[in-house]
């Protein structure tokens, strides 16, 4: 073997070894961050006159799983809710307070377009109006 032949190996082995390493590291950093993308979920809440009002929204099969809560501690109040995605009304309806919390409950599954969604969970009873958002 000649110089230059000895050169070539060495410089084969090395872009191999190299080669070989990032293979190895890619197992490591591409799944743990895929998994955890999955298992993203935000939440808030606020303060209203009235009570509390709590959105969380979280990735489910491609979509947003939405849930929108109003608690008051006042059992029979009928709420008008509205949850937006990036200002456009996704889902709408009302719900009355029950139980012994005197809470109610919504969710939705909403689409995930590319890019971050501000999502916002709106209630509106006898003139006012209470709202929570996350960005998703």
């Amino acid at each position: 073997m000649n110089h230059s032949d000895v050169a070539n190996t060495r410089t084969l082995t090395k872009v191999s070894v190299l080669a070989t390493a990032a293979l190895l590291t890619l197992p490591l950093t591409g799944g743990p961050a895929q998994a955890s993308g999955n298992d993203r979920e935000v939440r808030a809440s606020h303060r209203c006159a009235t009570g509390d009002i709590k959105v969380k929204a979280k990735a489910d099969d491609g979509r947003i799983e939405v849930e929108g809560e109003v608690d008051t501690n006042r059992r029979g109040q009928e709420w008008a809710w509205k949850m937006k995605r990036d200002g456009n009304v996704v889902a709408r309806g009302t719900g009355r307070t029950a139980g012994p919390s005197g809470s109610f409950e919504v969710e939705r599954k909403i689409g995930n377009p590319a890019g971050s969604d501000h999502i916002v969970f709106r209630a509106a009873r006898s003139g006012r109006v209470c709202r929570v958002a996350v960005t998703f």
